[in-house]
């Protein structure tokens, strides 16, 4: 099940989950499933988000996609 927040929202995700965060003007945080990382759209995503912003050293994934977008590729993933 997908759920998500608003960015102030901390906390860890429940286990066998990851958070991202979606979005161009608003940043939203989404709490996703780890098979998700299976899909090779979503590994494609990742690995844009690695280039444009880098992973070493975040605390957080920004994924550089749209809210709608994202949600539209977590609808064909789940």
């Amino acid at each position: 099940m997908l759920r998500h927040e608003e960015i102030e929202v901390s906390g860890r995700a429940p286990k066998g989950h990851f958070v991202v965060y979606v979005g161009e003007e608003r940043m939203r945080r989404f709490v996703v499933p780890l098979s998700c990382l299976k899909d090779p759209t979503f590994q494609k995503l990742l690995q844009k988000a690695a280039e444009e912003f880098g992973f070493p050293g975040q605390k957080r994934i920004v994924l550089p996609c749209d809210e709608s977008t994202f949600l539209t590729l977590l609808t064909s993933i789940l």
